[in-house]
């Protein structure tokens, strides 16, 4: 049984690297089951006994890199009184970078985008939980609705970390990109920009 195991684990992992490596190459639309298998080196009931199709593997692989990085990030949670620690996002391009090319066809949109999608909703309702829970363990009223706020941290955050991964090395390391990140939350753009002070009101 442990045996069978470790071969399913493996032929798992491989059609995994197969269809990844594949979409990177040609786009996930122009890759078949037959493909997969191929690069993979293994026949197709081998694939079929563990997926219905293409769709199904890729919905796998999506869920499994959810499910590590809930796993990492579960720790680094900070109690709702804590502060923007940047330590989760830190995190998430720590394992970005682990998993470099499964990042990059989710984060490409592949598959119709579905499954960045599922990464951008999960990642938001993590953020808006935390960050209602910190308003009120703060005893303070948001000023912006927390789902949009939520959406526009991590919007932030995905669309640096596709540009971070799509260059080959990183321009800079996942620690400097954490920090700009974490100074653009707290200090504004208009800081971030160069400005001094309150920025000059709006005209009436």
């Amino acid at each position: 049984m442990a045996q069978e195991d470790r071969r399913s684990r493996r032929s798992r992992r491989l059609l995994r690297d197969a269809l990844v490596a594949l979409v990177l190459e040609r786009g996930y639309a122009d890759i078949t089951v037959e493909d997969i298998t191929e690069r993979a080196d293994l026949g197709r009931a081998t694939f079929y006994s563990h997926y219905t199709d293409k769709g199904a593997l890729f919905t796998q692989i999506a869920a499994d890199l959810q499910a590590e990085l809930d796993e990492r990030l579960r720790p680094l949670l900070n109690p709702p009184s804590v502060g923007f620690s940047g330590k989760p996002v830190l995190e998430m391009f720590r394992h970005a970078a682990e998993e470099r090319d499964a990042y990059r066809v989710i984060l490409r949109g592949e598959g119709d985008g579905r499954a960045l999608r599922r990464l951008v909703d999960a990642r938001t309702a993590a953020a808006a939980t935390v960050f209602r829970a910190r308003a009120e363990a703060l005893g303070v009223t948001p000023r912006i609705d927390v789902e949009v706020l939520a959406r526009a941290w991590v919007g932030e955050q995905i669309a640096v970390l596709a540009w971070w991964l799509e260059s080959d090395p990183p321009r800079l390391s996942a620690e400097e990109v954490t920090r700009m990140l974490l100074d653009l939350s707290l200090r504004g753009r208009y800081w971030a920009n160069g400005f001094e002070g309150e920025p000059p009101a709006a005209p009436q």
